[in-house]
């Protein structure tokens, strides 16, 4: 029997229970009520992207999920049991943008002690290949690039095989190799069932690799679907064009704008109805080179998560 295969028979089936359930969740520090009755179920297998503005409670609820902080009333589970007691079983780990690392140590030697911390772990090498670095096991930590201590850090993650990952900016500093192969391998472990939940400022990252996004803002989530449906609730199109000479005569003038922004001579549009502000720049201004573009995600996101639309509100 390999140390991967011990690993495994010592978790409980991870598949009879969500791998994350949040119900009624609160937390409060002193004034601040940074989770409002956060409700959320991720299941086995899943790829989530935990997405919000900053201060939008992300960190406290992943903390919550890790046992580093406890709700200040309402339900947090994972594969049905307290977060603390799943991560002792091994069944938890988490990715940080920062942190953890002994700068002296070489890279090998990082993953090797933390093996040991471990009742059983998977091979040394083993998740050196996977996260990609096996061929700098020999390399301080001081000298490795911060994309490279990154991959270090997903190597510590994989040694107790865990059944639910959390990640925290993952790619940070990494190249778009790098990235590209990084995200290779999470699908891969999804894939063959482990879950993972990330939060990302790459929201190209989660539009192209998420099967679901939970969008929260002020504490409570407020868009949680697929790639394609959060961004269907940013309702409308965005026009662009060159608008030599644009005033603030003109911006007012421009029929059916939900938003407009003038940036030098390019002018931008949000609209439900960009067919009539196409109409109106093309017969009645000198605008040229139009482009007309569905919203995509870092629209949703800002329209889902702000005050206010982005660019100047008519």
């Amino acid at each position: 029997m390999t140390t991967a295969q011990r690993v495994s028979s010592t978790h409980p089936d991870p598949h009879g229970s969500p791998a994350v359930r949040l119900a009624g969740v609160h937390k409060s520090f002193g004034q601040v009520h940074a989770v409002r009755g956060l409700d959320l179920t991720v299941h086995p297998g899943e790829v989530v992207a935990f997405l919000g503005p900053n201060g939008a409670g992300k960190t406290t609820t992943v903390d919550m999920i890790l046992g580093l902080a406890q709700p200040s009333s309402g339900t947090v589970e994972v594969f049905g049991t307290t977060p603390r007691d799943a991560i002792s079983r091994g069944l938890v780990s988490a990715v940080m943008q920062t942190g953890g690392l002994l700068p002296e140590l070489t890279v090998g030697e990082t993953i090797q002690l933390t093996a040991s911390l471990y009742p059983f772990s998977r091979p040394v090498d083993e998740v050196l290949r996977r996260a990609g670095i096996l061929d700098i096991a020999s390399r301080p930590v001081r000298k490795c690039s911060g994309g490279q201590q990154q991959r270090l850090r997903f190597a510590m993650a994989l040694l107790p095989d865990p059944a639910l990952l959390l990640l925290d900016e993952p790619t940070a500093g990494m190249d778009v190799e790098g990235r590209r192969e990084f995200w290779s391998a999470i699908r891969t472990d999804a894939d063959a069932g482990r879950t993972v939940v990330f939060a990302t400022h790459y929201l190209e990252e989660a539009d192209a690799y998420a099967d679901r996004i939970v969008l929260v803002r002020r504490g409570q989530i407020v868009a949680d679907g697929t790639a394609a449906e959060v961004k269907a609730m940013a309702t409308g199109r965005v026009l662009r064009a060159t608008v030599p000479g644009a005033d603030a005569e003109l911006l007012q003038s421009i029929p059916a704008a939900d938003a407009v922004e003038l940036r030098g001579e390019t002018l931008v549009v949000h609209s439900s109805d960009t067919d009539a502000v196409a109409r109106h720049l093309l017969t009645c201004t000198a605008a040229r080179d139009l482009e007309i573009v569905s919203r995509g995600l870092e629209d949703a996101f800002i329209a889902l998560t702000t005050d206010h639309p982005e660019g100047q509100t008519r």
